[in-house]
């Protein structure tokens, strides 16, 4: 049978002393718990480069004295680049920290910081390995270490602490990537050798290789992904064809939009739906096939199954009095070799076309925009299929070429009417 309660008559002398008491007590731990509080509030609050903030500092640490987080604000307020003196006492301000909190891997990376800072660097060292004692699954302690032993001058300790930040870290991935290519001058070995053997390691390595223009090596790496790891990432691989493209590496833009399925039929050297059996697109939808502006009035473009060369359709288009002078409408991207000799052959219909200044096809080069040759114009009137043919030579500095329809200059406002049809583009080297 359970103890009966003992009960304090609060009458008695005994009984209010024993209240009065338990009144105190209470009332000490509310006041240094408000004032534990009101120091660690009061070290939140308070940002380092606030110009009171060692007298703040100060205050905190005398409400809260055994907060770590006050004993840091004190340190770090402390803190003098160009006195000896105050940094040794900040690295003494550190330790403290540490002592209050020796568990919190952050403090000793900040009493590595300031040792270091005062060369003392076997402190440093020290602090900064205890830190990934602590953390040694986290990337922060790692990349603070390997920038120290980068400093030192330790650059395989270092690069080996950096391969472990970048191992499970997307953010210093990135700047381990970063700093080994700009340290062992853009060698794309030294950093690979820093990135882990995983899916998400490689995606980004293609990512960084992309954005400072290595094109080869990004779909290099990217190749070494099976099919599941590219599907997965499938919204890198477009954000990439999409920069290659408007940086114009056209070969390796080719295949990524290719392996993505931005144009799944896209080859070199080849005119993407040369027969136009499938239907034509827009510079929103793809980068390597027929894009079509469709925002002229006076010049419809169509797919005609009823008239064609080969295959099932044609191309059509009516001009219905179109008087601009300039037509660059459609056109297509097509990945070649630099320095090579193509001829592209196309095959033409007219019916009651008429102008002085006909539709011809016109290769142009893409870093300029310099017209590097044009066909024949077609011939006036109504005429049967035709074909016709315009041969030209790739820069050497360029990768890629326009193909388009156009039309000879006759002046601002010459009139085109009629009907084109056009079918069987193809590329040949020569």
């Amino acid at each position: 049978m359970a103890e009966p309660l003992a009960v304090i008559n609060s009458r008695s002398t005994t009984g209010r002393i024993i209240l009065a008491g338990a009144l105190v007590i209470a009332l000490v731990f509310v006041w240094f718990g408000v004032r534990w509080q009101l120091g660690t509030m009061l070290a939140e609050l308070t940002p380092t480069s606030d110009p009171n903030a060692k007298n703040l500092a100060a205050a905190a640490q005398r409400l809260s004295p055994g907060d770590p987080l006050a004993a840091w604000l004190v340190a770090t307020s402390t803190k003098d680049f160009f006195s000896p003196d105050r940094i040794e006492s900040s690295v003494r301000a550190f330790e403290n920290v540490v002592r209050l909190s020796p568990n919190d891997y952050r403090w000793w990376i900040e009493l590595g910081r300031s040792a270091e800072q005062a060369e003392m660097n076997d402190q440093a060292e020290a602090a900064f390995r205890r830190s990934i004692e602590l953390a040694p699954r986290y990337a922060y302690p790692r990349w603070q270490t390997g920038n120290f032993l980068l400093r030192s001058g330790r650059v395989d300790e270092a690069f080996a602490e950096f391969r472990h930040a970048a191992e499970n870290n997307y953010t210093y991935r990135d700047q381990v990537f970063s700093l080994a290519w700009d340290y062992f001058d853009h060698d794309p070995a030294r950093v690979e050798a820093l990135a882990a053997d995983t899916p998400e390691s490689r995606v980004s390595l293609a990512y960084f290789y992309a954005v400072r223009g290595q094109a080869a090596d990004s779909l290099r790496i990217w190749n070494t992904l099976d099919d599941v790891q590219k599907s997965a990432n499938s919204s890198v691989a477009k954000t990439i064809a999409q920069a290659f493209t408007e940086k114009k590496h056209f070969r390796q833009g080719l295949e990524f939009s290719r392996q993505v399925g931005i144009d799944p039929d896209v080859q070199m050297e080849t005119i993407t739906n040369g027969g136009f059996e499938k239907s034509l697109g827009s510079p929103d939808d793809n980068h390597y096939g027929w894009n079509v502006e469709r925002g002229e009035n006076k010049l419809d473009i169509s797919s005609d199954s009823s008239v064609k060369h080969g295959g099932n359709r044609s191309l059509k288009i009516n001009f219905r009095t179109f008087v601009k002078p300039q037509l660059a409408n459609p056109w297509q991207i097509v990945a070649v070799q630099p320095g090579d000799r193509y001829l592209l052959r196309f095959w033409v219909r007219t019916e009651n076309l008429r102008s002085a200044g006909m539709p011809l096809f016109e290769v142009v080069e893409t870093n300029e925009y310099r017209l590097l040759s044009a066909s024949p114009a077609v011939a006036t009137g109504t005429n049967d299929w035709q074909e016709m043919s315009v041969e030209f030579q790739v820069p050497d500095n360029t990768d890629g070429v326009v193909i388009r329809l156009a039309r000879s200059y006759c002046g601002d406002a010459c009139p085109l009417v009629g009907i084109l049809w056009i079918d069987d583009l193809s590329l040949e080297k020569r």
